[in-house]
């Protein structure tokens, strides 16, 4: 596979889209930047470095991801959002976080604490309607008490938006955040102040709702140059109008086109025989396949950039080989460049294409890009 396909990320769009934020925020907000699942396919080996001087920590899901963070020299603090069971908390410095959701988490940190003398901060995961993570207000008070008893920091709280991407009407969103005011008051009264990281917003709600800022903001989907919805994006012109906001797509997945075939009339392509030439076809044999991420749902309705024009994808996406049709592309030949996804503005095959024809969000198509793809660093 090396060589054959690769990752593309422009560090300027990057940078861009960081500052777009920037701009959006209250100023003095506090930058999470979400990288766990790969930096959401981009490459966080990638990602990572070349942003850390731009934001305030990362945040991740595992304290595997956290290890690997530290591996490749990011000192920022990094909160560990998911669950950590006991076994996967040693070993990790002061400045790892942890979002914890019941009292057994705080007392398995607590344990670290004893046996490594390292007191990580502890962010408490309010639940406010999402039904996921979280506790309840009412169980505030006790997570409070369970982490002083084991000489822990309360530094944080946090929430999650359950219905901000998929629709125009928002009283749910801002319920959920007088949800959260309440256990901010709750937690004030029984620490006597407020902890310094209290986060909501992702990045839809980063875009949408100044009144979620508080003192951080996590931001995933849109720091990789994609809204997180057209309802989002509509929020924002109905309210805005277009007002220069611009995020610039960040990936550009491509392949090396391994082969064309000559298929006469009559024939028919890949497994299943679900495609059939109707005039003299010119195939692309492209090394790229649902293994590395590309949807077997694209067959026969998805389409890739050669050569500057479209070719649709013909026949079943294979495992790791799919075809596209460039009869009316001659120049293109073994060795031609394939964009699977991104490309240039102007012709750009957007993730949100790719998963809509697969029946997806955008964020599935590009967390599941395959890891060992090889991620190039752009300007």
């Amino acid at each position: 596979m090396a060589g054959s396909q690769w990752i593309e990320i422009c560090a300027h769009a990057l940078h861009h889209n960081i500052d777009v934020f920037r701009q959006v925020l209250t100023p003095g907000t506090r930058f999470a930047a979400v990288v766990k699942a790969n930096a959401y396919g981009h490459g966080v080996d990638v990602v990572a470095p070349e942003i850390a001087a731009d934001v305030d920590l990362f945040a991740v899901h595992s304290a595997q991801e956290a290890r690997h963070l530290r591996r490749i020299g990011i000192s920022k603090p990094v909160l560990v959002m998911g669950f950590v069971p006991p076994g996967e908390m040693d070993g990790l410095d002061a400045g790892v976080h942890f979002l914890v959701s019941t009292a057994e988490e705080i007392e398995w940190l607590g344990a670290v604490r004893q046996r490594e003398g390292v007191a990580h901060p502890v962010h408490i995961k309010v639940e406010t309607g999402t039904n996921r993570q979280g506790v309840r207000v009412e169980g505030i008070e006790p997570m409070i008490t369970a982490a002083a008893r084991q000489g822990l920091e309360i530094a944080g709280l946090a929430m999650h938006f359950a219905n901000i991407e998929d629709t125009l009407e928002h009283a749910f969103a801002r319920r959920q955040v007088e949800v959260f005011q309440r256990a901010i008051e709750q937690t004030r009264r029984e620490l006597g102040f407020d902890p310094p990281f209290i986060h909501a917003a992702c990045s839809a709600a980063a875009l949408l709702f100044r009144e979620a800022d508080f003192t951080m903001v996590r931001v995933g989907i849109g720091m990789y140059g994609h809204w997180p919805s057209r309802e989002t994006r509509l929020s924002w012109i109905m309210e805005h109008g277009t007002n220069g906001l611009s995020l610039e797509p960040v990936l550009t997945w491509k392949a090396l086109v391994g082969q064309i075939k000559e298929v006469p009339v009559g024939e028919t392509v890949g497994y299943g025989r679900t495609w059939q030439a109707l005039r003299p076809t010119r195939l692309a044999v492209i090394p790229a396949g649902y293994a590395d991420g590309y949807p077997r749902v694209m067959g026969n309705r998805g389409r890739v950039l050669i050569a500057g024009r479209p070719a649709p994808v013909v026949g079943r996406v294979c495992m790791n080989i799919f075809m596209a049709d460039v009869t009316d592309t001659p120049e293109v030949s073994v060795g031609s460049e394939a964009i699977l996804i991104g490309g240039p503005a102007g012709m750009r095959i957007p993730a949100e294409e790719v998963a809509t024809l697969s029946g997806t969000i955008n964020y599935e198509i590009l967390s599941r890009i395959s890891p060992g793809i090889e991620r190039r660093l752009m300007p």
